[in-house]
């Protein structure tokens, strides 16, 4: 057989495989490297702000603000939640890994910083509202004043407000005895730990505890942000 004879038949399968290729709607961009890129563009979009939740194995602890020193972007979580965490992931199924515990004071103080170590996410400096409720940007922080207004977002209770009710309180937990918290009027739920509490852009301070629900009423305590942002040399963004 010739060679002309033998590349005739196979000219004309590619040419057939090139229009079905077409009709069907396939291209080379949905080859590998496209697929690549598409996963490098979903991870370039990702973000982590206040109010968002970081996971690793067998537990996950909600952000309540990020700030920076630096070049270095911190996350704020509740002491008692990170305490025996080395990574942290930005996705239940533990895939993406975006931050490591630096430090966790806790008993005396409740929170530890989480330094964020994956350059393709995005850290904001604003905290999420919850879903569909948009963000807040925060743009300063300061220790809380008796009568002033706050509003606190829960992962179980979402957003909500009141008014500042007590300062420098001492509260007894299980584990240890934590000093210098704040009260608030606004009732919380288990799983709203950690959640941001602010007054307009100033950040005020992280849910660490509560008395009473949301049913029949109750009180919500606060880790003070200023502790940590002055422990480790922080400021919000």
């Amino acid at each position: 057989m010739s060679p002309l004879r033998s590349e005739r038949p196979l000219r004309a399968v590619v040419r057939a495989f090139a229009v079905l290729a077409l009709l069907l709607g396939w291209s080379a961009a949905t080859g590998p490297a496209a697929q690549a890129g598409e996963r490098a563009a979903h991870r370039t979009a990702l973000a982590v702000r206040g109010g968002d939740t970081l996971y690793s194995t067998g537990t996950r602890c909600t952000v309540g603000f990020n700030a920076r020193s630096g070049s270095a972007v911190h996350a704020l979580v509740p002491g008692r939640c990170a305490q025996g965490v080395r990574t942290w992931y930005a996705d239940a199924g533990l895939t993406v890994a975006v931050g490591v515990t630096t430090a966790v004071s806790f008993p005396g103080d409740d929170y530890a910083s989480v330094r964020y170590t994956d350059t393709a996410t995005a850290y904001p400096g604003e905290v999420s509202l919850g879903a569909g409720a948009g963000t807040r940007d925060i743009t300063s922080a300061a220790h809380p004043v008796v009568g002033q207004s706050i509003c606190h977002v829960g992962r179980t209770t979402g957003y909500r407000c009141g008014t500042v009710q007590a300062v420098n309180v001492t509260v007894n937990y299980g584990g240890g005895t934590v000093y210098g918290l704040f009260r608030s009027t606004i009732c919380s739920e288990p799983g709203d730990t950690g959640g941001p509490a602010f007054s307009g852009g100033t950040a005020l301070g992280i849910i660490v505890g509560s008395s009473g629900n949301c049913g029949s009423g109750g009180v919500t305590y606060y880790q003070p942000v200023t502790e940590w942002l002055s422990a480790y040399g922080l400021s919000v963004y």
